[in-house]
């Protein structure tokens, strides 16, 4: 049985993640109030923005910027995004 969180970007009940994605608090508070829809769209727009802009996570200030990005993304503000990026045609 799936849970359901109050999805912080969507502003609606939805289906939640079934762990914490990450240690800590932050990984709390995305388990607590973001939506498996939204952290899997999260992940998609994270791993373009790692490959368009040739980020290494190996970096501290890549990861800072990174969970910037993703804060941006959650809370419907503007955030990075891949530039020059064409989604394949289907």
């Amino acid at each position: 049985m799936s849970r359901t969180v109050f999805c912080r970007k969507y502003q609606k009940d939805m289906e939640g993640l079934s762990f914490p994605p990450m240690p800590g608090a932050k990984g709390q508070d995305i388990f607590d109030n973001i939506s498996k829809q939204a952290w899997e769209e999260w992940q998609n727009e994270q791993t373009m923005l790692i490959n368009e802009k040739h980020l290494s996570l190996i970096d501290p200030n890549t990861r800072k910027y990174i969970q910037a990005q993703m804060e941006h993304f959650f809370n419907n503000e503007p955030y990075d995004k891949a530039e020059g990026y064409v989604p394949p045609e289907k």
